[in-house]
């Protein structure tokens, strides 16, 4: 059953750190939204969380950044794709209606940041922001802590990058033109589909469609350097729209693009086949069958590099389309170029630093 505003049902069972344990006790099934009756509304709690630390590292060979920072943990926008659903499991929550009703807000982030960045064997290079869940999900309107970020981010003359898809991206237009100015700041914005409806289904409570288009014509104008991301390309889902989405946003002056394959990990296989067979019955086996097709007969593939790259003649089908699309509008890959150079480490001491 759909829940209105909601991406997911249910919520796929969990096989991992023994959560499917408890699903005789329906706790695994988030339908306390039945609480109170049929029909009553699943509202979205906020946990003020104080981590110790707030730059994550990681080696992954297959991504192009190395040091991220994500504000919250869960988001509200409930893409039912979202590959960093499985990570609420880790948190025994579900990644289904727990990772967008239940989330973790960290307002120490900048604080935390600048402590990191004052370490004496720091050195600089691009932040990233939005690797894991959307820096401008609904409850930043609120709490501001992407936007705390950026503050510093320019303060400093740190480069970040921003990732998102959201027209609150907008609401800090302001620090993003003086950190574009200075050379420190890009920006991506993911667009799946130009249908309001299928939007509303796919990705429920993030920006629409016409909004994430307008943002970057704003960004574009403002002299950000801005991405657009077909992301994810689900097939007969979404893949009719990728040339469409390139042409609108080559209208509104974006210069690259890149395409993201659907992906499957963990319990957002379950999720996706369930949000399947709720909204679209009729090609759901066709969908799987396609997907599998791309990697090579699993519902993932988790290795690097490969993850990043499905093979076989549908994968290769839509990788042509996106690059003759791009060559006939002049859509480049993405080169960001940030500069490191500007760096000016915090003061760990205070006025001691001066002596």
């Amino acid at each position: 059953m759909a829940i209105h505003g909601r991406g997911a049902s249910t919520g796929a069972v969990p096989t991992r750190f023994g959560l499917a344990e408890r699903e005789d006790d329906r706790d695994w099934l988030d339908e306390r939204h039945d609480i109170d009756g049929p029909g009553a509304k699943l509202r979205t709690t906020v946990t003020v969380e104080h981590p110790r630390s707030i730059l994550t590292f990681n080696r992954s060979p297959d991504v192009p950044f190395d040091r991220s920072v994500n504000a919250y943990r869960g988001c509200e926008h409930g893409c039912i794709y979202c590959y960093a659903r499985p990570s609420h499991a880790f948190h025994d929550l579900s990644p289904g209606l727990d990772f967008e009703t239940k989330l973790f807000a960290k307002p120490d982030a900048a604080k935390l940041l600048r402590e990191t960045l004052a370490k004496p064997g720091y050195l600089p290079a691009p932040i990233a922001m939005g690797t894991n869940t959307d820096p401008y999900q609904p409850i930043e309107e609120r709490y501001r802590i992407t936007r705390s970020v950026l503050e510093l981010c320019l303060e400093l003359r740190h480069p970040v990058t921003i990732t998102t898809k959201s027209a609150r991206v907008l609401d800090d237009l302001d620090l993003l033109t003086e950190l574009a100015r200075l050379k420190l700041t890009a920006v991506g914005i993911s667009v799946t589909t130009f249908d309001a409806r299928l939007s509303g289904l796919l990705e429920p409570r993030a920006s629409s469609p016409a909004k994430r288009l307008y943002a970057l014509a704003q960004l574009v104008a403002a002299g950000v350097p801005s991405h657009v991301s077909v992301a994810p390309v689900i097939p007969s889902i979404t893949d009719e729209f990728l040339e469409s989405i390139l042409e609108q946003a080559a209208a509104r002056g974006v210069t690259s693009a890149s395409w993201i394959m659907l992906r499957l990990p963990h319990e957002v296989a379950p999720l996706f086949r369930e949000w399947l067979e709720t909204h679209f019955p009729d090609r759901a086996r066709k969908v799987m069958g396609i997907v599998q097709s791309v990697r090579s007969g699993r519902d993932n593939d988790p290795a690097f590099f490969t993850r990043m790259k499905p093979k076989g003649v549908w994968a290769d089908l839509f990788r042509s389309r996106f690059r003759i699309a791009c060559k006939r509008l002049g859509i480049g890959k993405a080169e960001v170029d940030l500069d490191a150079s500007l760096f000016r480490k915090p003061s760990r001491n205070g006025q001691l630093d001066l002596f």
